[in-house]
């Protein structure tokens, strides 16, 4: 353990150093850098379909050629399009009268220094370079620690960054839990962690001992509205297709449905229309992924069996059921379970979708809202004033509307949760700014304005006249 604290702060120190030696990086320096991103990814994608799939035990390349390599590719093009601007100093105001003598006011961001960055397993390399990208593109170095559940993937990262990066520019951890707890005990300048809430308390614990600012993306069960309004064969489609991305396991799944108690049929009779005409069979099928590891199986099979044991129903939108030596499970959907279930108080992560009737939409904002704010919130319906409700009268992390999970693909957005579904946001001008330290600065003019104002000791009737001016309704 002695060694591996010594490591790690080691190459820390290397990169401070390295850091402090080099000044603020320009613009063209920051870009080189984005650049680098560029054909890490580019060059690479191949052995990326294959780590991913090899750790899953089943994940279409086509999926990780989205998710992991044209997303990422989105946000790094992003800020080298936008760094320039993103880097200029802001003016401020000063107070009345004090620009008529020559004072002003502005706001430069400056790199941090050594930002960590911890990803998940469920979009391992995705959920690294997306907030790499803003990282760079704010002038620092970076630290990362790929998610141990990724061995194949973080073995491929730890390889291939430094044939594309200097050690002091950015450097792989690979390790599992000690070296994550380890990790998140270094005094960086900024830590974004991504994953389960459990692990993010102690991630932030970890870093409070060094006043380590950190920045939290979690989840949480991300509720759907069906509106009466809306075309239900069309939302089924979406919603079902939605889910079935990474076969559940994304962080802004849908967790829950509300539908109007008169669709509910409609609504399950095309969701299984859908997922059969996407996937004519889910097991040892190339095209939809595998739960990732035993444990997560183990944890998905107990739901559906608890879900069984209550006597509720539970659809499987798929023809086959699963089966062991595959861990790919068709979606199911379990309609009105009751509270007291681990699958209605657990995020789910994972391919089981709850569906819930509902006869009043007031009664589902109130549902929502006596829980706590999730990362994700969806709308799907044509009416615009019950649409203003469900926004004003809600509080996600973000939101999409007729479709589920998109949110998270504009990348001009500020992506991130509320309450315990995370704390901060990145991505964009956003990210940018999260991992840059926006510094004030004040020019004074020429005059010595607090003494002719009179603000200066020795005081007098004359700076009670002053303050007479100022303090007043």
């Amino acid at each position: 353990m002695e060694n591996l604290e010594a490591n790690l702060n080691a190459s820390l120190e290397s990169m401070r150093a390295a850091q402090l030696a080099e000044g603020i990086p320009t613009a063209a320096v920051r870009k080189a850098r984005l650049q680098k991103c560029i054909d890490l990814l580019v060059d690479n994608q191949d052995p990326i379909a294959k780590a991913l799939d090899a750790d899953y035990a089943g994940r279409p390349e086509p999926l990780t050629l989205m998710s992991e390599v044209m997303m990422p590719l989105n946000h790094l093009k992003m800020a080298i399009k936008n760094v320039e601007t993103w880097m200029k100093p802001e003016r401020r105001k000063v107070q009345f009268p004090l620009g008529l003598f020559g004072a002003r006011a502005e706001l430069r961001y400056q790199p941090k220094g050594v930002v960590g960055i911890m990803s998940p397993w469920n979009f391992p390399i995705a959920m690294i370079v997306n907030p790499l990208s803003q990282a760079l593109a704010a002038g620092n170095r970076v630290m990362i620690k790929p998610s141990e559940f990724n061995p194949a993937t973080a073995d491929l990262l730890a390889e291939l960054f430094p044939k594309y990066f200097a050690e002091d520019e950015v450097a792989v951890v690979v390790g599992g839990p000690d070296v994550g707890a380890a990790f998140s005990s270094l005094p960086l300048n900024h830590i974004l962690f991504t994953g389960a809430t459990t692990i993010g308390r102690k991630v932030m614990e970890a870093a409070s001992a060094n006043l380590t600012p950190v920045t939290l993306e979690l989840g949480g069960k991300s509720p759907t509205i069906v509106s009466r309004s809306a075309d239900i064969a069309a939302t089924a489609e979406r919603i079902t297709t939605g889910k079935c991305n990474n076969a559940g396991q994304v962080c802004l799944s849908p967790d829950y449905v509300f539908v109007p108690r008169e669709s509910v049929e409609a609504f399950i009779d095309k969701a299984r229309e859908v997922f059969r005409e996407q996937y004519p069979k889910a097991l040892d099928n190339p095209d939809y992924t595998a739960v990732i590891n035993e444990r997560h199986y183990a944890r998905i099979m107990m739901y559906l069996a608890e879900i069984k044991e209550a006597g509720l129903r539970l659809e499987n939108l798929g023809t086959e059921d699963p089966k062991e030596g595959d861990r790919r499970i068709p979606i199911h959907v379990c309609v009105d379970p009751t509270e007291d279930l681990a699958v209605m108080n657990d995020e789910i992560f994972g391919p089981i979708l709850i569906v819930k009737a509902y006869d009043d939409v007031e009664g589902c904002l109130d549902y929502i809202n006596a829980r706590p704010s999730p990362l994700g919130l969806y709308y799907f319906g044509k009416n615009a004033a019950e649409q203003e409700r469900v926004l004003n009268g809600t509080l996600s992390g973000g939101v999409s509307i007729n479709e589920v999970i998109m949110h998270v693909s504009c990348v001009d957005l500020p992506f991130g949760g509320v309450g315990h579904s995370g704390i901060g946001s990145y991505h964009g001008r956003e990210g940018f700014k999260t991992f840059s330290h926006a510094r004030g600065v004040y020019t004074e003019g020429k005059l010595n304005l607090m003494k002719l104002a009179g603000m200066a000791p020795p005081y007098s009737d004359k700076t009670r006249k002053a303050l007479g001016s100022q303090i007043k309704k």
